[in-house]
């Protein structure tokens, strides 16, 4: 397999890292580079993203993920996301092309954006991406013109009122009208194979969930009684992607697969999907940006400095990345991200009245007010955590104008268990401190241990969620006991005729996942 990384990219850590030591490490470089080099880092924990798969197939053993391409469509997350086996949805025809540059075969591809242009229609034809999904006349019409061998999934809307994000304002047919689209799909010999909807980002009702499931059988139905083959159920997205959040992914599972049971229970002969972006991503990378600019203003209020032991001032700051910029998601999800100062400043410090804002001249560039911050200066350093979905890869202008740096960063501890034939050598003395040290950056692996053991979650689903790799481990040159071969394991052991697959750890502590990028 080809390398994805450059060496530059990745980073080697002690076990236990904090993305913090390592942002502070990386800052401190890119402060004595010119202004102009950087104009926001991000650390991404690829083994952040790891074990939420295999969470998601804890929990939902039942469903087939899809990676959201337009979440976040970094190098890393694609890659690794590949390597465990997901299909992808994309949006359009620069997502189909991404995924299938980098091996992804297109019968693991949805196209599903309700709204298409004719080109990225005819795109996805060529290149044998055959899953479409669709809405509405006009986009059905367009589609027997386009891609007339398409299997179509056809979306309805849900019940999002309470979700931050409403995707039923822009997307999704009314039960009402899905008879009809499926009769217009049968007389233009236009196959119908499943039903898909989304509720929405930041719902607080699981419910919500269980009302599509059962819409979705409705027109399942209706689909059957005019003789389309019904297969596929796609429960789209919406999943949190933050252990805090107003609903937590263990309950949202419960609910679905009670509904799931209910309306599509084993054996039913459907194939159900789901569409998840931010559940992967946004826990896994944390951002750090820099201070270009700050300008004072005096506040009219009598009786302030009183009040808050600081002086009656308002500082605004302009960071070099704002709403059109990383900071995307203020604006859609109306969300003000909370700063985390890079260096602690003393306690008896004042806090001033401060917002923040983009480095665009325009007054919706503002990424949060209403902020109490002690005094910081130009070229200072903010933490945003949880910064992973819809902040890279959306392809703004911004970002071709400045650099958003990704390093990706893994356990040295995991990686010095890999057996030493395959390991590329060990980073020099230098490196050796706690912090990261860069390069050393080959082999396509992806191993996951947990003292010794493999890691994997009841019921996996063979040739959809295995361990791939590009050859299979060697002999153990340490002595060190075999780990036991759980159902990872198994599914792993796919490997070509005459390859060991056993896998084997130098350490009885390894991390619970470990991802070693390579060539």
């Amino acid at each position: 397999m080809a390398g994805y990384l450059r060496e530059t990219d990745f980073v080697m850590v002690e076990e236990g890292f904090s993305t913090r030591d390592l942002l502070e490490e990386l800052t401190l470089g890119a402060s004595q580079a010119t202004a102009e080099e950087v104009a926001a880092l991000f650390v991404a924990d690829l083994g952040a993203v790891v074990r939420k798969h295999f969470c998601f197939l804890k929990c939902l053993p039942r469903v087939r993920s899809f990676y959201a391409v337009k979440c976040n469509s970094s190098p890393g997350v694609l890659k690794v996301l590949a390597e465990l086996g997901l299909g992808f949805s994309c949006a359009n025809k620069a997502e189909m092309e991404l995924v299938q540059d980098i091996g992804v075969p297109a019968s693991k591809i949805i196209y599903a954006n309700p709204c298409k242009q004719i080109a990225h229609i005819k795109y996805a034809a060529k290149h044998g991406v055959r899953l479409l999904s669709f809405d509405n006349e006009m986009e059905l019409a367009k589609v027997v013109k386009s891609h007339p061998s398409a299997k179509m999934v056809l979306c309805i809307a849900t019940e999002d009122s309470h979700s931050l994000s409403r995707l039923s304002l822009k997307f999704g047919a009314s039960l009402k009208s899905c008879r009809h689209l499926l009769e217009n799909a049968k007389r233009d010999h236009v196959e119908v194979i499943g039903v898909s909807f989304h509720i929405g980002s930041g719902c607080p009702d699981p419910q919500a969930y269980a009302q599509s499931i059962a819409d979705a059988r409705v027109v399942f139905e209706m689909g059957a009684e005019l003789g389309h083959r019904m297969h596929i159920l796609d429960l789209g997205g919406g999943f949190p992607g933050v252990e805090d959040a107003k609903v937590r992914f263990e309950e949202i599972a419960s609910v679905i697969n009670s509904a799931l049971d209910l309306y599509f229970p084993e054996g039913c002969g459907v194939d159900i999907l789901a569409k998840l972006g931010r559940y992967y991503v946004t826990s896994a990378f944390t951002l750090a940006i820099s201070i270009i600019a700050k300008k004072e203003v005096l506040l009219d209020q009598p009786g302030r400095e009183e009040e808050t032991g600081s002086s009656p001032k308002s500082i605004v700051y302009h960071l070099s990345e704002g709403v059109y910029g990383v900071f995307s998601s203020v604006l859609f999800d109306s969300t003000c991200p909370a700063p985390i100062l890079q260096k602690k400043p003393p306690t008896e410090q004042p806090l001033y009245s401060s917002s923040l804002w983009g480095p665009v001249a325009n007054g919706c560039d503002c990424v949060a007010e209403g902020l109490w911050l002690p005094q910081l200066h130009v070229g200072d350093w903010l933490v945003f955590e949880n910064m992973g979905a819809y902040t890279v890869g959306m392809g703004s202008p911004l970002r071709d104008a400045q650099t958003c740096r990704i390093t990706y960063a893994m356990s040295r501890v995991a990686w010095e268990a890999l057996p030493g034939q395959h390991r590329p050598p060990a980073p020099p003395a230098a490196c050796r401190t706690g912090r990261g040290c860069r390069g050393h950056v080959q082999a396509s692996v992806l191993w996951l241990g947990d003292h010794g053991h493999l890691v994997h979650g009841p019921r996996l689903h063979p040739g959809e969620h295995h361990v791939s790799g590009p050859r299979s481990p060697p002999e153990n040159p340490s002595g060190a006991p075999e780990m036991p071969l759980g159902e990872v394991g198994k599914v792993a052991s796919r490997a070509p005729s005459g390859q060991d697959s056993g896998a084997r750890s130098a350490t009885p502590h390894a991390p619970p996942v470990v991802f070693l990028p390579c060539k």
